[in-house]
């Protein structure tokens, strides 16, 4: 972020001062937007860049009406660049009402004490992008004060305490946080780390494009949310949007192809058939009126049978298909496993892999092999260590590096679930995903995510990357609708099909904002 910055005012004309200027200035907009009813507002501010963001947040907020007071961590004279000349803007009254703390005992002055109860709303501008952790002194003890408050509290840029490079998904001893508002792009700590329930926003300062360079190589999901936004031609029709065959299903099991195929027509797959084996056929066909099914020969255990493989079997299952989808309800019968691999051997369409079709790999990785046609991978952290011959728990040490690793590997997109699912590319570039919450760890909700990867990569064929990062988003994002309406427990995973159209309808980008995460009560 300090590279980007430098870039900005050497390279595009930006001043260092415009820079806080307008980052202020989003804090305050930010602030007002989320908490309109917050008539009294405190802001915290310590003696860096953060604290000079906080100022010019304060002397905004005062402009609209509100009121103010700052109390700050420093005094003025220890300020130095630009937070000293933010705090010379500042007017006179709110100079003079400024509260000063220098030491733990400080938070029990009467004027402190009387400040901090009168409070609607905090801002948080102690530290930011350039802290390293723990706090000290008298920022340990306010950020315990702060935890026993009522008060929302509005990070900028970070919750006081987090170390921004921290992939971590939670941290010790830091600020809590109602709303995180950051600038330019979002930090490692801002897509991996818990931060807050609330919403974290990155808020444009000036910065263009160009500037911002992620050196770890990673990028957001949300930003491929574009391939599916403009309007279908007029003239559209079924065979535009291509033809996905989910290939799954045994004793048991029917739901699982059910569900992603109806998944993949609720995401706008022109044509969806759902090939199965004969003996759960019933129960498939009358999931949905509009999906169509194909009739598998059955192995001994009632899994599909290798048979299907023959010339005439296989020519007539793919004919017409543009995208396979393989593996939900799918079972591990020996045969059937068997069945997995070739398919996946000689088929030259693209091809998502899920469940049981994944886990007919195992101790046989080096069957797939991306270069022959796209292939794309969705496993939860358990199907992936079988896949690796590993532990969950080394799996989840380090997920950037162990998808990263398999993806270019074995020349595939990996999509690694869990706590901020990654897309790993054949290229080595990383998506993460901040979308989704703890109602989507219920059954099913991997087969919905396998039917709208498939229809996304047949509606965009020539844009795989964005089609399956795209998918992933939506999916959280419709579960995270679904929440803010009702409650975590009791979403199945069919809910999130009746939230789709809003997560698509919804942009990521809004009100001057770019919402990395929602939030949620």
């Amino acid at each position: 972020m300090r590279a980007c910055d430098e870039r900005t005012v050497k390279d595009f004309g930006a001043s260092w001062h415009s820079l806080m200027e307008r980052a202020g200035c989003a804090v305050a907009k930010f602030a007002l937007r989320q908490f309109p009813q917050a008539a009294r507002i405190t802001v915290l501010c310590g003696k860096g860049n953060n604290g000079g963001d906080g100022l010019v947040a304060a002397r905004h907020l005062q402009a609209s009406g509100k009121g103010v007071c700052i109390v700050m961590l420093a005094q003025p004279e220890q300020f130095q660049g630009e937070p000293r000349a933010m705090f010379r803007l500042l007017p006179q009254t709110l100079q003079q009402s400024c509260l000063y703390m220098q030491s733990e005992e400080d938070l029990h002055r009467a004027d402190v004490v009387e400040r901090f109860a009168q409070t609607d709303l905090f801002l948080d501008a102690i530290f930011g992008t350039g802290f390293h952790p723990p706090l000290r002194d008298v920022a340990a003890a306010l950020q315990k004060k702060i935890a026993e408050h009522s008060a929302p509290v509005v990070s900028v840029d970070l919750p006081s305490g987090w170390d921004a490079d921290s992939s971590a998904m939670q941290a010790v001893e830091v600020f809590r946080s109602d709303a995180v508002i950051t600038f330019t792009a979002p930090k490692l700590a801002h897509v991996f780390g818990a931060l807050t329930r609330g919403p974290v926003v990155v808020a444009p300062i000036g910065s263009p494009a160009e500037a911002v360079v992620s050196e770890a190589g990673l990028s957001w999901t949300g930003a491929s949310k574009k391939v599916i936004e403009p309007p279908r031609a007029l003239d559209s029709n079924k065979g535009r949007f291509g033809h996905v065959l989910v290939v799954g299903g045994s004793p048991g099991k029917a739901g699982a192809p059910s569900m992603a195929s109806l998944a993949a027509m609720r995401a706008g797959a022109g044509l969806v058939t759902a090939a199965i084996p004969r003996s759960v056929a019933s129960i498939v066909a009358g999931f949905a009126p509009e999906m169509m099914t194909l009739l598998l020969e059955e192995s001994p255990a009632g899994g599909i049978s290798l048979e299907t493989l023959a010339e005439k079997h296989r020519s007539a299952m793919l004919r017409g298909i543009t995208v396979l989808a393989v593996g939900p309800g799918i079972g591990r019968e020996p045969e059937t496993a068997t069945f997995v691999r070739e398919l996946v051997r000689e088929t030259n369409l693209p091809t998502v892999l899920d469940a049981d079709g994944l886990n007919a790999f195992e101790g046989r990785t080096e069957m797939l092999d991306g270069r022959k046609r796209p292939l794309v991978l969705t496993p939860h952290p358990g199907e992936m260590a079988r896949l690796l011959g590993c532990k969950i728990a080394d799996v989840e040490r380090d997920r950037v590096t162990t998808a990263r690793n398999f993806a270019t590997q074995h020349h595939v997109t990996l999509v690694l679930k869990g706590w901020r699912t990654l897309v790993a590319h054949p290229d080595g570039r990383i998506a993460v995903n901040t979308s989704g919450n703890p109602s989507m760890a219920k059954g099913g909700s991997g087969d919905l995510l396998t039917g709208m990867v498939a229809a996304l990569v047949a509606q965009f064929p020539q844009r795989i990357s964005e089609a399956v990062e795209c998918a992933v988003w939506l999916h959280g994002a419709a579960a995270d609708i679904f929440v803010r309406a009702r409650d975590e427990h009791t979403l199945l995973a069919t809910d999130l099909l009746s939230h789709l159209s809003e997560a698509i309808r919804m942009p990521v980008e809004r009100d001057g904002f770019t919402w990395i995460q929602e939030g949620r009560p």
